[in-house]
């Protein structure tokens, strides 16, 4: 009998890096999390998906169109990392 591991602690800092977790984990991971940035005050949160092939990015950003906690979001800027992090903007709770 195998039992499943503990779940993995995340911190609520409003940046979430994916290079850590498994892409069939997304699903779940980014609407929790961004759940949890809201109901903490973060309005404002930073999505490293990496830029890579892009798979991060693509499915990142579908499920970030499909959450009604999402205002907007963006690919980064030069400051906040370019292609590779996504900046997304919650709706006031």
């Amino acid at each position: 009998m195998r039992s499943d591991p503990a779940p993995h602690r995340i911190p609520i800092t409003g940046e979430l890096d994916l290079h850590t977790f498994r892409p069939e984990d997304l699903g779940e991971l980014i609407p929790a999390y961004l759940e949890e940035c809201r109901a903490r005050g973060l309005s404002t949160v930073r999505i490293i998906h990496g830029k890579g092939t892009g798979t991060l990015r693509t499915t990142t950003h579908a499920l970030l169109g499909r959450s009604p906690l999402v205002r907007e979001f963006h690919l980064g800027n030069e400051s906040s990392g370019s292609w590779g992090a996504t900046v997304v903007t919650l709706h006031h709770s």
